[in-house]
């Protein structure tokens, strides 16, 4: 008897009604996680909680516990990706990125009436890169092999700028690293989405949690980026 709680994609999928199939399941469970993100966020918005953020953004004890925790959930999350249980844990990541989110709109609206304009602007502006990546992702006729390897080593162009920034502590590095996750997180939207599409990506599970964190990537960083801008950063 087959359980129709677990979703088996590792055959190959080699009509183009399952890979939508995929496709469709990957966009309602990514609509799915930010219920959960919704209700993290809530936290440090209503009850002026800022304890975990700090925990995890300062300092070498930060970087240790983000890795250790978020990293470490990610592997669960991909070891468990053809089963519920891959669905639940992705529901729990959610939900902690979604504190850190709440955090950083909860700073960011209290700079003054500039901050929810911020906010907005930046929403409105991920949802247009997260659409157009999407589209292009239908159409593009791109090597996706080269954009793996392209983001490959965005990755770990990134990671040294991180830890680097770390020391050296100068706004204008913290800023072009922003500008870099943009980019990079644009440009993943684009590869997972036709990975899909193609059916590379047989896991719908895989597929939503790497859009999530490409939307939280770029969302957060734009947040950055305009409040520099506009002087308030």
């Amino acid at each position: 008897m087959q359980d129709n709680q677990v979703y088996d994609y590792t055959r190959e999928l080699d009509t183009g009604v399952s890979k939508r199939t995929v496709l469709q399941k990957t966009y309602r469970l990514l609509g799915l996680s930010f219920i959960p993100c919704a209700l993290g966020a809530a936290i440090p918005l209503f009850l002026n909680f800022h304890m975990v953020a700090a925990l995890f953004s300062k300092g070498w004890m930060g970087l240790i516990l983000f890795f250790a925790v978020f990293y470490g959930l990610m592997f669960a999350i991909n070891k468990n990706r053809y089963s519920n249980v891959g669905v639940a844990l992705l529901m729990v990541f959610t939900f902690l990125m979604g504190t850190f989110l709440g955090s950083l709109i909860s700073m960011v609206s209290a700079i003054g009436p500039t901050g929810p304009k911020i906010i907005g602007l930046a929403a409105a502006m991920t949802a247009g890169i997260f659409l157009t990546m999407s589209v292009l992702a239908t159409r593009t006729k791109m090597n996706m092999a080269s954009v793996g390897s392209f983001l490959s080593v965005g990755a770990v162009i990134l990671l040294i700028g991180i830890i680097a920034n770390m020391f050296l502590q100068l706004p204008a590095v913290s800023l072009a690293l922003s500008a870099g996750f943009v980019i990079f997180s644009s440009v993943m939207i684009m590869w997972q989405t036709k990975a899909v599409i193609d059916g590379g990506e047989t896991s719908h599970i895989s597929a939503a949690l790497t859009l999530f964190i490409s939307i939280y990537n770029i969302f957060s960083s734009l947040v950055h980026i305009l409040l520099s801008l506009a002087g308030e950063d």
